[in-house]
């Protein structure tokens, strides 16, 4: 199920489910997410001091209870997440899933952490959501702000995103999903699991090691999360060591399952990312480095 598309004069509400977030790049983005003729609802944790712990923007239940009452505002048409970290996996078991899905359709849009987030709204939900840049980010330059902005107001049929190029050669078509790496793979036994099965899957990570994400990797092949899958699209993996040996390690995990590989496709945890809508169908093409989505994300 597609979410209705974000139009001026609705209200984005503004949420942080993860990590504490920035004051200072909340401040410079909120003209920009103003500029967009929206109403932009920042929620309490977004401008809460650190918790405790202090990696997290507040406690579990304050975190879901933002997320959960921006939701259910019946005037809320996006649901942004201003920046990742550590902690939305925490505060899934406490959202209500079934009044969520009663409220009707939303966008969620965010990327890195929320990734958990994602697979949940997929899962409970059954709805698209956007693999977007954040407003508290440094990376969050003219570039993410507008291709962010076209996706929640202008959502594109056929619309082309290119960049990288074929770790494996091939062409191949499926469900947009994935995301980051580390919490795809802290997803294993949990509801929000999901699977590669008939997908093309979205993957990229930050400050982990080769060694970690050869481990996070092996742990998916082993769970058989990739099982099915049709083809993969990589985005960066910034500050995770020696470029040529991350290279290496993908191509030795991810080129036996035979299938279409585009790497430095270029969105991640990287200046300049591209907003991609998950759960929608997209064509993989590696040899070009494109990847054509099929239907809009949004309606």
């Amino acid at each position: 199920m597609r979410p209705p598309r974000v139009r001026a004069g609705d209200t984005v509400a503004l949420v942080a489910p993860s990590g504490p977030v920035p004051a200072d790049l909340l401040e410079k983005a909120l003209p920009v997410l103003s500029g967009w003729g929206v109403e932009v609802r920042v929620g309490p944790c977004v401008r809460s001091t650190p918790g405790s712990p202090p990696y997290l923007s507040g406690s579990d239940a304050a975190r879901a209870a933002e997320f959960t009452e921006a939701w259910l505002d019946p005037g809320v048409r996006c649901v942004l997440a201003a920046r990742g970290g550590y902690g939305a996996q925490r505060m899934l078991d406490l959202v209500d899933w079934a009044a969520l899905r009663d409220a009707g359709p939303k966008v969620l849009a965010g990327s890195s952490d929320i990734t958990a987030l994602h697979r949940a709204v997929d899962v409970h939900l059954g709805l698209s959501s956007l693999f977007s840049p954040m407003p508290a980010s440094v990376l969050f330059d003219d570039f993410a702000v507008e291709h962010l902005r076209r996706a929640l107001f202008e959502p594109e049929r056929n619309l082309v995103v290119r960049g990288g190029a074929p770790l494996v050669p091939g062409r191949a078509s499926g469900t947009l999903t994935g995301g980051n790496l580390s919490l795809l793979a802290g997803g294993l036994g949990t509801p929000e699991e999901g699977s590669a099965r008939d997908a093309v899957v979205l993957l990229e990570d930050v400050t982990e090691s080769v060694y970690r994400l050869d481990r996070m990797l092996t742990q998916l092949l082993r769970a058989g999360w990739f099982d099915g899958v049709r083809g993969i699209v990589l985005g960066s993996w910034a500050a995770c060591g020696d470029p040529a040996e991350v290279r290496g390690l993908l191509l030795e995990r991810l080129g036996p399952l035979g299938v279409p590989v585009v790497e430095e496709f270029g969105f991640g945890h990287v200046a300049s990312s591209p907003t991609l809508p998950l759960g929608v169908p997209v064509t993989l093409d590696a040899d070009l480095g494109t990847l054509t989505f099929d239907s809009p994300a949004l309606t």
